[in-house]
């Protein structure tokens, strides 16, 4: 018996066939679902997969407890983009190796694939930085001292935002923060990649504010551009 976790990449059907026939034999399927806003529907997901998924709350797959299933049928955590992109899931593997689960690992596309669509290297980023929704009594920004930090070496920022942050509470969010300790150029704004609707923008933050942006979505704090990377910003960027 066997514990899979599963890669769904960026879009509905990005899901690999080697996935698809692990999941079409396996007694569960569980969805890892809080840390990014899906693109698609828990049902349009079940369609494709062809089988009734279980999300599971941060709670539940902190605590690993339904890894114990993996004992005595095979099962699935389903996870969007790359599974081990986020730090939560490499427990879940350790866990099984300690304790003698079988287990294997699906890979896919993240976003971290999906921003080279920019012209941006990949090579040239920084440390990446999370932008927490804020409250009335905590507003952290962490992320403005990540993005300093990488423009003081001359690399680029990906700022990933936190599920139910709108796009616009997100500029707002980002302009309060860097007040006057950061001054912001232009920046690289990029909407449900790896999907038919996904868009590029590359603005300055005042003009953005009216741009068609969906989640899930991310914000790029570029650095000094190479010449290359100027021209396929500007070829590939949407109209505002």
């Amino acid at each position: 018996m066997t514990f899979y976790l599963v890669g769904l990449g960026l879009d509905l059907k990005s899901v690999s066939v080697e996935a698809l026939e692990v999941l079409e034999k396996c007694k569960k399927i569980y969805l890892e679902n809080y840390t990014v806003e899906f693109p698609y529907s828990t049902e349009k997901l079940e369609e494709v997969v062809g089988k009734k998924i279980f999300p599971l709350t941060r709670l539940m797959v902190e605590a690993e407890d339904f890894l114990e299933e993996s004992r005595h049928k095979d099962i699935a955590l389903l996870v969007y983009g790359n599974p081990l992109i986020a730090t939560t899931h490499i427990s879940l593997i350790l866990k099984c190796r300690k304790e003698g689960i079988k287990c294997r690992v699906f890979h896919n596309s993240s976003i971290f694939d999906a921003i080279t669509e920019t012209g941006l290297q990949i090579y040239k980023f920084g440390k990446t930085a999370s932008m927490p929704k804020w409250t009335e009594k905590n507003k952290p920004k962490s992320f403005i001292g990540i993005i300093k930090l990488n423009l003081a070496i001359k690399a680029h920022t990906l700022i990933l935002v936190d599920i139910g942050l709108t796009f616009p509470e997100a500029l707002e969010q980002l302009k309060r923060a860097c007040g006057r300790k950061v001054k912001l150029d232009k920046m690289v704004v990029c909407s449900k990649m790896g999907t038919d609707e996904s868009k590029i923008y590359y603005a300055r933050l005042g003009e953005l504010m009216g741009a068609e942006v969906f989640q899930p979505f991310c914000i790029i704090i570029p650095s000094e551009l190479h010449f290359m990377e100027e021209e396929a910003l500007n070829l590939i960027k949407e109209k505002l």
